[in-house]
């Protein structure tokens, strides 16, 4: 009865000798997750919120920059639209061109003594010059200007076109010597170049600086 009761109690002192040591811990929190050094403490301080000050400051950049992308998108869509005004007569401009240098043409054609001779010849071409003053009045209403330099002025490879190079004496190199056809100009832009001869230096004469004629 004794030894049974001696073996008992031997092995209730093992069980207890091999009850494995516990942490204390929070209610639903794992263990071991409260340590100093965890991965989990280093995490969740890496993705802490950002401050209220650090928000407003980042809400005004974004909403500077958007105030500036609108106001250079109303910037370009201004410009655009008064690009749209101001040249769309061009393509009906060109087309009239000719019209212009047919009416020139036709009284370059009649000489002063035939108009003196010829009652006739000369109203009609009192009816051709009107219509060209008119249609060149239309042409500066919508601002539309003729390109004609006078002999001497300098060549502009902007609005002349160079047929050919004259040798001349009387005048600098690089000047208009003569106007075969005149220009046109759109306000500043380009709807026709004028041809013009221009002068060079004689053969023998002492060498000049080349002019640029090329448009």
């Amino acid at each position: 009865m004794t030894d049974s009761t001696n073996d008992k109690q031997n092995g209730d002192d093992a069980a207890e000798e091999h009850v494995p040591e516990t942490f204390d811990t929070e209610p639903g929190q794992p263990a071991g997750a409260g340590r100093e050094g965890e991965p989990a403490e280093a995490e969740a301080a890496s993705g802490a919120p950002k401050s209220p000050e650090e928000q407003v400051a980042e809400l005004k950049d974004r909403l500077l920059r958007a105030v500036a992308e609108t106001e250079n998108l109303r910037r370009r869509a201004e410009r655009e639209r008064e690009e749209t005004a101001k040249y769309a007569v061009s393509g009906f401009a060109r087309d009239l061109l000719n019209v212009a240098d047919n009416l020139r043409r036709a009284l370059q054609t009649v000489s002063p003594e035939v108009r003196e001779k010829d009652e006739s010849v000369d109203k009609l071409a009192d009816g051709v010059e009107l219509t060209e003053r008119e249609l060149l009045r239309v042409f500066d209403k919508h601002g539309i200007r003729v390109v004609e330099p006078k002999p001497g002025e300098k060549f502009d490879h902007n609005f002349h076109q160079a047929m050919f190079e004259a040798p001349n004496a009387d005048q600098p190199p690089g000047t208009v010597v003569t106007v075969m056809q005149v220009g046109y100009a759109l306000k500043d832009r380009l709807l026709r170049p004028a041809m013009v001869g221009v002068a060079k230096a004689p053969p023998g004469a002492e060498p000049e600086q080349k002019v640029d004629t090329k448009v």
